[in-house]
């Protein structure tokens, strides 16, 4: 396992390893880092089922105006009320029990629904809201405490994610206790460095109820403690984000999940994944430093979506048997190594039927055009998928240009399948005016002979440089389109920088089956 920088440092020693390598380092940077890396964890969190905008005092406060008077709510049968009681706020669901000697029992009797920044009092905010590392927050943990030990269960979703845990050490081991002992279902647990190597207690795996686990900046538990029969039989989603382990203790935590469906991984480092599942149906990696990530046997494989997952470090993808694989990307030629079955993809590899994947419809790249060894390869990975419908092409940012890729380039080595005769869209995000760029959009033009839709998204640099972009694409729009009823779209990107817009929305994979496209974002509206 390759060794995780900031694991076993004191905030403190690292702000001085960073200074020593570099004079001008400015301490907020880290800072800074910190709180991007936490905010990713908590936008990866499942939405909790609770109502936050409406307090119980603005309900009470309408509720003097009805105009009969009539208390309608107090009528309704126990098992609606409790469901009621369920989506408040834990504060806001205690106090009902003083409305009424009815609602004295009904809190006690509801699934406990628990988010600990609804505990916070009198704390600076930062990153989505919850305090910025270092900061204290007084009183928090014993508040969990009180909650976790007077609702006798069920606990439907909790969430603790504002405390830094390494102060409350005794505390972690009891609340996972009583998440245990009251049939926890949803559990996000992140702790707040510093430091990063506070070791998980194995009473987590007790938690035989759990069906949604969501664990954030913690040493693996010692599988040592865990007994050999510990297991999560009902958990369908699984997310880990910094957690220090090795391949090692995610399969053994992957053997533990027999009816596991949703499996991501977040700012992972030094981890290679072997997937063999009978069950897991969407694999996310985002921003990990990944050496190897192998589908051996997923059957039913049906997104498989990549972010950032290599990390300025080449990564080997590797996909064996994943017959219902639907969705995938972003692929990176820079920094993939694309492997179908035992042979690697590179420029040049032509369709065979042991180089295909034919059930993928739905494909993403991230390519920078102006690098002419990543574009030779794009026309290898479309090959590998025949029955490609819908692709999505972002193009990245190069220091610099390092040659011209012509229309023969996309012709080399065969026909592409797909774009013959499957191909029905194409949204190509971040369109520089680069020739390369162009290149690549006439081909398709020119050969995708049922395409429907194109849309181009011009990225503001492009379009704010007071270039005139309509001359820079005259080429595509004066080509010879052989799908006769596709609709060109050009649109302006609204993101500034070098990055361009959203990929996708992390949260996306806990409800991808109700996402046909995770690609398809429409952050832009502006027609150019």
């Amino acid at each position: 396992m390759e060794p995780q920088p900031m694991i076993g440092h004191s905030m403190d020693a690292l702000q001085g390893i960073l200074q020593s390598r570099n004079q001008s380092w400015d301490p907020r940077m880290l800072q800074i880092g910190i709180d991007v890396m936490l905010i990713h964890a908590y936008d990866s969190l499942p939405s909790l089922p609770a109502y936050t905008t409406a307090p119980l005092s603005h309900a009470a406060a309408a509720a003097s105006w009805v105009p009969d008077g009539v208390d309608r709510i107090a009528h309704l049968p126990d098992p609606i009320l409790r469901d009621i009681i369920s989506r408040l706020p834990v504060k806001d669901a205690a106090r009902t029990a003083v409305l009424a000697s009815r609602w004295r029992s009904l809190w006690r009797s509801a699934p406990l629904v628990l988010d600990d920044i609804h505990l916070l009092t009198g704390v600076a905010t930062g990153p989505a809201g919850r305090p910025r590392i270092g900061d204290e927050t007084p009183g928090l943990a014993d508040a969990v405490s009180r909650v976790l030990a007077t609702h006798p269960g069920p606990f439907r979703s909790v969430h603790l994610t504002c405390s830094a845990m390494e102060a409350h050490r005794g505390e972690v081991a009891r609340w996972l206790d009583a998440l245990a002992a009251k049939r926890v279902q949803e559990l996000a647990f992140i702790n707040r460095p510093w430091p990063l190597d506070i070791r998980l207690p194995a009473t987590l795996f007790r938690c035989a109820s759990l069906t949604r686990l969501h664990l954030g900046v913690w040493k693996f538990p010692d599988t040592a403690a865990v007994p050999r029969s510990a297991a999560f039989p009902n958990l369908r989603e699984l997310g880990l984000f910094f957690i220090n382990m090795d391949e090692r203790d995610l399969a053994f935590l992957l053997d533990r999940c027999p009816v596991l469906e949703t499996l991501t991984m977040i700012l992972q480092i030094g981890v290679s994944l072997r997937l063999v599942s009978r069950t897991v149906r969407c694999l996310q990696l985002c921003m990990s430093k990944v050496d190897d990530v192998a589908v051996v046997d997923a059957p039913r494989l049906e997104m498989f979506l990549l972010f950032m997952s290599g990390m300025s470090k080449t990564s080997r993808i590797k996909i064996g048997r994943a017959p219902n694989l639907r969705v995938l990307g972003y692929l990176e030629p820079r920094e993939h190594v694309l492997e179908i079955g035992n042979t690697v993809i590179s420029a040049g590899t032509k369709e065979s039927p042991s180089t295909v994947v034919p059930s993928v419809k739905i494909l993403a790249l991230e390519v920078r055009f102006a690098v002419r060894k990543e574009v030779k390869k794009v026309p290898s990975f479309l090959r590998c998928f025949p029955n490609l419908e819908t692709l999505h092409v972002k193009s990245a940012t190069a220091d610099e240009a390092t040659g011209k890729a012509s229309l023969k380039l996309w012709k080399e080595g065969g026909p592409i399948t797909c774009v013959l005769r499957h191909m029905k869209k194409v949204v190509f995000h971040e369109f520089q005016g680069l020739i390369n760029e162009i290149v690549f959009l006439k081909f398709i033009a020119e050969n995708a002979r049922f395409l429907e839709k194109m849309v181009i998204v011009v990225a503001y640099e492009c379009y704010s440089s007071g270039e005139d972009v309509n001359s820079k694409l005259k080429p595509l729009t004066c080509a010879k389109w052989v799908g006769g009823t596709c609709k060109l779209q050009v649109f302006k990107s609204p993101f500034e920088g070098t990055t361009g817009g959203p990929v996708y929305d992390i949260r996306l994979a806990s409800e991808f089956s109700q996402i046909a496209d995770p690609f398809d974002l429409i952050y832009y509206r502006e027609s150019l």
